[in-house]
């Protein structure tokens, strides 16, 4: 495939997410009723319906690997480019599988997760093939500095990351999730009661 052909399939990508989350029934927006730039917090009800959350420091690094990984193996930016766009369109459309969506309220501290809004699943792969190309046109040793700064930042303020959500999803730590919740405002607010 050409790269403007796979420039395409990529815009398209967005309008495949979009289109198979709104026929799942999940909301255009924030039911709310607003839209904001950022959410501060992973037990903020509008995470996950936004344009942006700690979570999508994980999307960002999902692109990010792709190109590392691919860098540092030698594989050609088509390939790469056409496993961005798969595998960003595909994590969305699972995510929102009831397999997954029950497999993440069951394992890890968003208890109360439905899935993304269609605005923040839609910026959840553009994020994703923003931090792609970023990987792909810095120096090698920026990314690795890259994928560090975003793991760490997330894990030690938000308290989960790409590595800890997939970590609790496959074999879940009582230690780890406990240190999550210490800054849940819920568990907060029942010991002052």
């Amino acid at each position: 495939m050409n790269l403007k052909s796979l420039n395409v399939v990529a815009v398209l990508g967005v309008f495949v997410i979009a289109a198979t989350l709104y026929a799942w029934g999940q909301p255009l927006i924030c039911t709310c009723g607003t839209v904001r730039l950022w959410v501060g917090s992973v037990f903020d009800s509008g995470n996950s319906q936004h344009i942006a959350d700690w979570y999508t420091l994980s999307h960002i690094l999902h692109g990010v690997l792709i190109a590392l990984v691919g860098r540092l193996l030698n594989i050609g930016f088509k390939p790469l480019f056409a496993t961005a766009i798969a595998t960003g369109v595909g994590w969305e459309v699972i995510e929102h599988t009831d397999f997954v969506l029950d497999a993440f309220r069951a394992t890890t501290i968003n208890a109360g997760y439905h899935g993304d809004s269609v605005l923040n699943a839609t910026a959840d792969y553009i994020w994703m093939m923003g931090g792609f190309f970023a990987a792909w046109h810095l120096r090698k040793r920026v990314v690795i500095a890259m994928v560090a700064a975003l793991e760490l930042s997330a894990a030690f303020i938000a308290r989960d990351s790409l590595t800890l959500s997939t970590l609790m999803l496959i074999y879940p730590l009582d230690a780890v999730e406990n240190w999550q919740q210490e800054i849940n405002p819920r568990r907060l607010a029942a010991l002052d009661s």
